[in-house]
């Protein structure tokens, strides 16, 4: 990891802007309030480069930092990342070992900058089902940032959308048993309530790297009015400035949220 930024404003942090980002494109009181990343990409990256897959990893995080960074910037509410999904257990024994070190490491050293920039970090997911280490390490997080009250970094591990909708309608369904609650009165506030996300906006953009055409089993209901962003870009490349991009091509997007665009009404 390199050190903490000295960019401490949106002005010195994006500046200099590279050849084909035009920084004033960029409507700063549209930023959406929930921009959420599947990161996508590392391994192919490492063996591009003709690395090992657990190098593309380590440039994986340090492209998440970055992106943390430049979200504060912009006064994001909320940045979402997916880390690690259920289904990521089947990968080889050797790279899910190194996937665990990794979070529990890059956790421990980035505590610092998540307390200068006043990030509260929750988790979607069952961390209970992790390794002893990473787990002791992530709690540490929650408990060492619970009182921040800037922006929200909500990293999804050990997440699978199915199965949280699994359990959210069995929370419901025992407080149903247990009198708490009538079945009639179940509605889409009260699923959302029993979601991981509970309490948070639901994203507005949602970004893919690699150039991947799916959800992979990500936030379902979430989800179900964002807009998309696809990018061929692999993770470990995606930076500031291709963040910039997704978010003014999401300002210049008609969000209907399924009733007629402006021109339409017009």
């Amino acid at each position: 990891m390199t050190d903490i930024v000295d960019d401490s404003t949106f002005e010195t942090y994006f500046s200099h802007a590279p050849a084909g980002v035009d920084i004033s494109a960029l409507d700063r009181s549209r930023i959406p309030r929930h921009i959420s990343c599947i990161m996508d990409g590392n391994g192919r990256w490492a063996t591009a480069q003709g690395l090992p897959r657990g190098e593309g990893h380590k440039a994986g995080i340090v492209s998440l930092r970055e992106i943390i960074t430049a979200c504060v910037r912009l006064e994001v509410e909320v940045l979402s990342a997916y880390a690690f999904s259920t289904e990521n257990w089947s990968r080889p024994q050797a790279e899910v070992n190194l996937l665990m070190h990794l979070f529990a490491q890059t956790f421990i050293q980035e505590l610092p900058l998540l307390k200068r920039e006043n990030v509260r970090v929750v988790f979607l997911g069952d961390i209970s089902a992790l390794p002893a280490e990473t787990r002791e390490v992530f709690e540490r997080g929650l408990a060492e940032t619970a009182a921040h009250t800037g922006m929200v970094l909500a990293l999804a591990v050990n997440y699978g959308a199915r199965a949280e909708l699994a359990r959210a309608a069995c929370r419901l369904a025992e407080r149903a048993v247990a009198g708490e609650l009538d079945p009639a009165q179940i509605d889409e506030d009260a699923v959302a309530g029993e979601l991981y996300t509970a309490g948070l906006p639901d994203p507005e953009l949602v970004i893919r790297t690699s150039g991947e055409m799916r959800l992979s089993n990500y936030l379902l209901w979430q989800v179900a009015y964002a807009e998309f962003y696809i990018t061929d870009t692999y993770w470990p490349d995606f930076n500031r400035w291709e963040l910039v991009q997704a978010i003014i091509a999401f300002q210049q997007r008609d969000r209907r949220f399924g009733g007629l665009s402006k021109k339409e009404e017009a």
